[in-house]
This record gives structure tokens, sequence and C-alpha cells, in this order.
């Protein structure tokens, strides 16, 4: 039975990706900060259905030794390094913890596993913000780097940091620079889960509006579920490499705006008001995926798209606060 590692195993992708594991015969363990067993009602609720059949280890990015540790007594077949500092407005404000955890957490881990499990496989998420400012569009494998908050400047550090080891010590690693992929399990720091929670609470009388930012940044949106799938395909390879993965399809926030009123039988302009303490300091205002390679090489593409992710969010939303106010 193969061994995987998850790190950001209680977040949207790690959970989703330990279900995945768990249904393809894998052991699988997670590295959690030592609060989750202290709050495990609110820190483990992505993992509710799978907590009897997944280890969790207690570790953080930023200590070295806790991370060697786990990786000297586990010995993963496979690493997936998921966790990181990812709510980009979150990462002005705070520089330098979204530094230290993202990067310096990558070369941990990287290191851990050159010296102790040299023959792991290791998964990277990258992140469409890598691109930032681009100058051509779609984006895909080749696409120049030009990263536009310190969430993306420490994503291409770590980019760069798996390359390095890859070519280095001939490790099995490789990046995925996976676009925008959303679901019901969002974090709610993230514009999609507060658009969808927003709606849900103005449906139900609980909000009487939704202060929004920037309504025409474009992204390029995908369902969680299916891109973890992605990350799996790329370490079962013969030969490590870096792909891109997306919908090849680019929607507005308006648009993801408009969309989730609709499910809701609203109409948005009642509700929405611009707030420009919401915008970004530098914005990055289009974002598309060329996920060519991820489907000539991999076999994958998605079969999910904007329209029923936005119904999938906004339904569950609504249901889960209609039970809580019943």
């Amino acid at each position: 039975m193969k061994k995987a590692l998850i790190t950001g195993i209680t977040g949207q992708d790690g959970s989703y990706l330990a279900e995945l594991l768990i249904e393809k015969g894998y052991e699988v363990h997670g590295i959690v900060r030592r609060v989750a067993f202290e709050d495990a009602a609110h820190r483990l609720w992505r993992l509710r259905d799978v907590l009897d059949r997944i280890k969790l280890h207690s570790a953080s990015l930023e200590s070295y030794a806790s991370i060697f540790s786990v990786i000297e007594s586990l010995q993963p077949d496979e690493c997936y390094h998921l966790a990181a500092q990812s709510y980009v407005s979150y990462s002005f404000d705070d520089q330098f913890s979204t530094m230290e955890t993202n990067i310096q957490g990558t070369h941990y881990l990287l290191s851990s596993l050159h010296h102790k499990a040299p023959k792991c496989r290791f998964y990277f998420a990258g992140s469409s913000e890598m691109f930032g400012k681009v100058e051509h569009s779609p984006q895909n494998e080749k696409t120049p780097f030009h990263p536009r908050s310190p969430y993306g400047i420490s994503k291409v550090a770590g980019y760069y940091l798996t390359q390095n080891y890859r070519e280095a010590y001939g490790m099995f690693a490789c990046s995925g620079m996976l676009f925008n992929h959303e679901s019901e399990r969002r974090g709610y720091e993230f514009v999609t889960r507060k658009i969808s929670d927003g709606v849900a609470r103005i449906k139900l009388g609980l909000e009487k509006e939704l202060r929004l930012g920037n309504l025409d940044a474009k992204r390029d949106w995908g369902y969680a579920p299916e891109f973890v799938k992605a990350m799996w395909m790329m370490l079962q390879q013969n030969q490590p490499d870096d792909y891109v993965v997306g919908t090849g399809q680019t929607h507005s926030v308006r648009e993801f705006v408009r969309k989730a009123f609709e499910v809701a039988g609203l109409d948005w302009e009642k509700y929405v008001r611009l707030d420009e303490n919401l915008y970004r300091p530098a914005e990055t205002h289009i974002l598309h995926a060329d996920a060519a390679k991820a489907k000539r090489v991999l076999g994958w593409q998605p079969t999910i798209f904007f329209d029923r992710i936005v119904e999938l969010m906004v339904q569950a939303d609504l249901k889960r606060l209609h039970s809580k106010a019943g």
C-alpha cells in the first residue's frame, strides 16, 4: 500500500485529495498544526467523513525539525505540498509571514525528502497568480512569470525550488500551476465563497447587502475535486514535469455575482455595493489557462464548468444556512 503525505490536508484541496487517495487504496497522512487537534470541530470539518481513515501528524511549516521528523518516521511514497498562506489580499497585509511560510516551508519539505526519503514523489501547488501581469493570453507552461502579490512571488520561489531539487538531485518533483478552482468547501476569505455565502444570507433575510471590490477582474474558474485528480496524475507519470491546469474559460467577478444571485432568484444590482477598500494594491486583471499539455500528457480535462460551479456553491450555502436558521 502506497503512503501519501499531504500538507494543507484540512483545506479545500487537501480534503478532496485525501478522499481521492483513500479511494485509490493509499494510506493517507496529513500534517496539521497542533491547534487543529484542540479545535477539531472548526479546523477539521472538511475531513469529517474520512477522519477515521487518515493519520494526522502535528508539525509546522515554520519548523524544519518538525517537518524533518515526520518525513523521517513516515517515509512517504508521495508528498503533496498544498499548505500555504494562500489568501492573496492578506499576503499584502502580512508579507513577511507569507514569505516565511510559503518559501521556507517548501524548502524544508524538499530538503527533508532529499535527505530522508529521496525516492518520494513530490507535488508542489503552484498558482495562476505566478503569472500575474500577463502580456499574452492564455497562459501555458512557457508563459513568463510576473507576479503581482507577495503570495504570487512566494509561489514563483517555490516553483524554482522544486525545479532545482529535480535538476540538482534527480528528485521526482513536479509543480502544478493550477488556476482558480472552487467548490462547496472553499474558504470564506475567498471572493467566490464570500459571494455564494452572501447571496444565501441575503436570500434568507440574514443580510441586506454584499460589499465587494473589483468586479472586472477575470479568472479561469474550475471545480476543485477535478483539479486534485490532476495533482495525482502528475505523480503517476514516468518523468517529473510541470503543468498548467485550468478550464480554458474566463469569467469576470461581475459574472460570478450575476449568476450567484440568479441562482437565488434575486437581482444582484439591488444588493451589491462596491467598496474601494477591498481592491488589491496591485491587481491581476485576467488569468486564462492553456491546459493543452495536461490534456495531452496526463489525459486530464475538466467536465464541470462555471455555471454549474456557481450553482453548487450557492445551493450548498442556502442549504447550510437554512438548516442553521431552522
